[in-house]
């Protein structure tokens, strides 16, 4: 066998100039428009937070929550209590999530002590929690100038 027999034979597909001029100012305007959506070097994100009262979230063990913050959050682990050697109850993956209290732990790299209670998006190590626990209040991406705890938001009844 050859090399020229041995190398494998890519089939040619042959497209009107209609088609390839389609295919490319398509592909153009779609580079162009994902340019012009993209935030200018530098700028700040708007971001999501508020508290919402009226709402209805029940936690795995019968907890029911009426009121909780909305807020832009960093991926994270859940632990299970609010203490980075409690075990990891789930991970929030996802931006914004609803935290329905706070409590007290060990302080975060930031120095703050406040922990907020919500349900990762993913369950880790203790499946029957179905991912609720803790997480650092610098995971929480509060506007600027809001202090840990964010306002109103209730202390956790039993912490």
């Amino acid at each position: 066998m050859t090399a020229a027999t041995s190398r494998a034979r890519v089939p040619v597909v042959r497209t009107g100039w209609r088609r390839t001029a389609a295919v490319v100012a398509g592909v153009g305007v779609f580079a162009l428009g994902a340019g012009l959506a993209a935030p200018a070097q530098g700028a700040e994100r708007a971001g999501t937070c508020e508290l919402r009262e009226g709402i209805h979230l029940r936690d795995a063990i019968g907890n029911v929550f009426t009121k909780a913050l909305y807020c832009d959050n960093l991926p994270s682990d859940v632990y299970a209590r609010a203490d980075f050697a409690s075990p990891v109850s789930g991970w929030l993956k996802l931006s914004p999530s609803w935290f329905t209290c706070f409590t007290t732990g060990p302080a975060d790299t930031k120095g703050n002590k406040t922990w907020y209670y919500t349900q990762g998006d993913q369950v880790g190590s203790m499946p029957k929690i179905k991912g609720w626990g803790n997480v650092p209040a610098e995971v929480v991406q509060l506007p600027a100038g809001t202090p840990h705890p964010f306002p109103d938001l209730p202390r956790c009844p039993w912490f």
